[in-house]
């Protein structure tokens, strides 16, 4: 991933090693992923605002710079300037903290995400349990941030927070079994490799046409679960019940203001467009082109992964438009009765038929 620049940096600054072992191009591409979210995320942030505006017919963000696009690093600029206000009560170091470990975490969990062939910081072998893990990590950021405000409301918003996370990745956890099943691999990159050399397309002796080979097809259910557990996880309305308006007006973060209400957000736009990048990966083929035909193959695989993951982010922001808002009771029922029981389900309903009928990604042959 842009290699021409590293070496051309490595060579100007004539340092390509550095004490420790790490390669200086792995630095660089680190701040180049980390500038490169960032001003991503002011984007998927406008994009979802007018959206929204779209959907009730107003125009929304329209003033700052052209069509509004400099809206967000207006909103940048405000709650960098902002005085931040801590609570006389609160535990200053763990509420300064929550936030940088929300967004700490949001951003490391992007270094194992291949957004094209050979465009991954790091392409490791376990890939799937590194983000995992680190989503699950993503929970003692709401619970500190809770916590350490010493205030009733922000602890109850903390606490929904985590019960809601924690419940909806046992769900995101079936789900991905189910993929890595059919691929067996943890590599983020084979799994995607895989839904070109296997599928549909070619037992229909059609294999250049791969969006027929993309998992979302054999395993529709779990991606509608995956999709829904998605919105959950990330605190998306119709899930966003830990900061919902009648109840506990901001949740965990309504004693905070300023920059680290700003990191919270940021954390919380971070995961969502991690979780459009996982749906990408892992059912809608990644960075393969729908069809293996020019003028599809023309376009590099990084503008067809941006292109999916800008869909399925649509859907994120229009089920807010048309989905009511569930209770919390409803909604944790909704995790533990019905998608974990189903997710188990096909589990089982998978494995039976791959050990049926043999089929499978080995590695290049399917």
């Amino acid at each position: 991933m842009f290699d021409w620049i590293l070496m051309a940096l490595d060579y100007l600054l004539g340092i390509p090693f550095l004490g420790w072992g790490v390669h200086i191009g792995f630095v660089w591409k680190g701040l180049l992923m980390l500038v490169l979210l960032l001003v991503i995320t002011a984007y998927v942030l406008l994009a979802d605002r007018k959206i929204w505006a779209a959907v009730q017919m107003r125009r929304g963000p329209n003033v700052v710079g052209a069509f509004g696009l400099l809206q967000s690093f207006a909103d940048l600029m405000k709650f960098a300037f902002k005085e931040p206000v801590i609570p006389a009560g609160a535990d200053k170091v763990v509420y300064l903290l929550a936030p940088l470990v929300a967004v700490l975490l949001s951003l490391v969990a992007w270094v194992v995400i291949p957004v094209d062939l050979g465009w991954a910081l790091a392409d490791i072998n376990v890939g799937v349990l590194y983000i995992f893990a680190i989503s699950s990590l993503g929970v003692y950021g709401v619970i500190m941030g809770g916590w350490a405000s010493n205030s009733k409301y922000p602890f109850l918003g903390a606490l929904r927070s985590a019960a809601q996370m924690i419940s909806y990745e046992v769900s995101i956890g079936f789900v991905i079994v189910t993929v890595l099943l059919c691929v067996g691999s943890l590599n983020l990159t084979d799994i995607v490799i895989a839904q070109k050399e296997m599928g549909l397309a070619h037992m229909l002796g059609v294999p250049w046409m791969n969006f027929l080979n993309w998992f979302w097809i054999p395993l529709f259910p779990m991606f509608v679960i995956f999709f829904i557990s998605a919105l959950a996880e990330t605190n998306r309305p119709p899930s966003d019940l830990p900061e919902a308006e009648s109840e506990l007006v901001a949740g965990f973060m309504v004693e905070y203001g300023s920059t680290p209400y700003m990191m919270f957000m940021l954390a919380e736009y971070m995961a969502i467009m991690l979780m459009c990048s996982m749906t990408v990966i892992l059912f809608m083929g990644g960075w393969a082109a729908p069809l293996e035909i020019a003028p599809f193959t023309w376009l590099p695989g990084v503008v067809w992964f941006t292109l999916q993951a800008s869909a399925v982010f649509f859907m994120f922001s229009m089920v807010k438009a048309f989905v009511p808002r569930y209770r919390y009771d409803q909604l944790m029922r909704l995790g533990w009765k019905v998608f974990l029981p189903i997710s188990i389900f096909r589990i089982i309903v998978v494995a039976f038929v791959l050990q049926l009928t043999g089929w499978g990604w080995h590695g290049g042959v399917a």
